[in-house]
């Protein structure tokens, strides 16, 4: 129970349908002073009250469990030596993978409990080999992509209440109608350990600042930059660029290379990726059918699913798609998908430009 609407609904569902609930909130920080702004940051005092209020509402027991050290080991850690390798992490999906769904679900069995049911917005169905995991109802509340690190096993042992509730404004309205105080909260945005949304500043004291060079494809020197670590694929706001483009037009940055401490910048139309493949992948359910597969393919957790043939040898899923991707970066997490079924996952660790160098 995060202390938002979704858990706090979640939890009530899972109470009428029968089940022996018993809430628990994740203490994530250390900061014990942490507190909530708006919409920003989860997991603070505030979000903890707020899940107590509503276990107590709903007669069930609650307890607060400190997850912090891990969450600092595989969430905030990894997210920094991503950045420190020039890679773009999603750290909702690592802490899908390693907490929620990894720590939480460990104890929760160890404990004798059945399941963990979480908020997200996402649909399980039982097929033919298992379990298996689909988009919500609701496709502008689908969360399926950030739980495409899911594996068979943790599916067994999920259950998800809201995945198909039509909108989350009939969430609200369940909420206002159960007495529920969380009923109008906002959504958490951004990343939940840096509440005042300051990326840059917070990696800046975590990865140090320091003065590079922003190039153009060709290698020519076109600006300078504070600190490679603030920048991903696809960026163009903060180039600050001392040499304007040749044709005139605004340049997007093309590659981070943190060894050299280089920003790349090129045109737009270099972005466009044909090919992307990583070796860091897992199977929502029994893993694809022979080494080749036609699919769709979603980059991040709002972008159109692409179709797609994806290939799996030597440990590496290589994805082709059918119109090229825009403004890839290594780290991202490729879901791919069968309709509305998650087959699985991976951390992309290399592209393909679909623009040659010197086009």
């Amino acid at each position: 129970m995060s202390g938002g609407v979704d858990s706090a609904v979640a939890a009530a569902r899972a109470v009428d349908a029968g089940h022996d609930v018993v809430g628990v909130h994740l203490a994530l920080s250390r900061a014990g002073g942490t507190l909530r702004t708006g919409s920003r940051g989860c997991c603070t005092i505030e979000d903890a009250l707020d899940a107590r209020r509503a276990a107590d509402l709903l007669g069930i027991p609650f307890y607060v469990w400190d997850f912090s050290e891990r969450f600092r080991d595989d969430v905030i850690d990894d997210f920094v030596s991503e950045y420190r390798a020039g890679r773009t992490p999603n750290p909702c999906m690592r802490c899908n993978e390693k907490i929620k769904f990894a720590a939480l679900l460990e104890r929760a069995l160890e404990l004798g409990f059945d399941a963990v049911c979480t908020g997200h917005y996402a649909t399980l169905v039982d097929g033919p080999h298992g379990r298996e995991l689909h988009r919500a109802s609701d496709e502008a509340k689908d969360q399926s992509y950030v739980l495409g690190v899911l594996t068979e096993d943790q599916l067994a042992h999920t259950y998800f209440p809201l995945g198909t509730t039509p909108s989350k404004a009939v969430v609200r309205a369940e909420a206002a109608e159960r007495g529920l105080t969380v009923a109008q909260k906002p959504d958490s945005h951004d990343i939940c350990f840096i509440p005042d949304g300051d990326t840059r500043g917070w990696l800046a004291e975590r990865v140090g600042a320091e003065q590079g060079e922003v190039v153009d494809r060709d290698g020519a020197v076109v600006g300078r930059h504070e600190g490679a670590h603030a920048f991903t694929v696809g960026q163009r706001r903060g180039l600050q660029l001392g040499v304007p483009a040749a044709d005139g037009k605004p340049r997007f940055v093309l590659e981070v290379r943190p060894v050299s401490n280089t920003v790349v910048v090129g045109p737009k139309e270099a972005l466009a990726t044909a090919e992307i493949a990583g070796e860091r992948h897992s199977w929502a359910g029994r893993a694809p059918d022979g080494g080749a597969f036609d699919c769709h393919v979603q980059i991040r957790a709002h972008a159109d699913p692409v179709p797609a043939r994806a290939t799996v040898a030597d440990g590496t899923v290589t994805v082709i798609p059918e119109a090229p991707f825009d403004g890839v970066a290594p780290g991202q997490t490729a879901v791919l998908y069968d309709g509305t079924r998650v087959i699985g996952q991976f951390t992309i660790a290399r592209t393909v430009s679909a623009v040659p160098q010197n086009a």
